[in-house]
């Protein structure tokens, strides 16, 4: 099950992920998906979730990199992410 979930996953772009755990957090918040397939939705999910926070990971390693270059020196700087409501 999560094998199968998390090689369906590795070729999606972030904002499709983003959007693909959106639903599924909607038809899971509904409560009328029998139990195994909630549970295989929960378990795609978690590996969409998984793939966004890579991928919001690795973007923040590169304006890292980007900024320090900028400034001419390496000095890490926290990338503030606000989520909006």
């Amino acid at each position: 099950m999560a094998n199968k979930a998390g090689n369906k996953q590795s070729n999606v772009c972030f904002e499709d992920a983003l959007g693909k755990l959106e639903v599924i957090v909607k038809q899971l918040e509904t409560g009328e998906l029998p139990l195994e397939d909630a549970l295989d939705r929960f378990c795609e999910g978690i590996a969409y979730a998984k793939l966004c926070f890579e991928r919001l990971t690795a973007a923040e390693a590169q304006v890292n990199k980007i900024l320090q270059q900028e400034q001419g020196k390496l000095v890490e700087k926290p990338l503030n992410l606000v989520e909006a409501d």
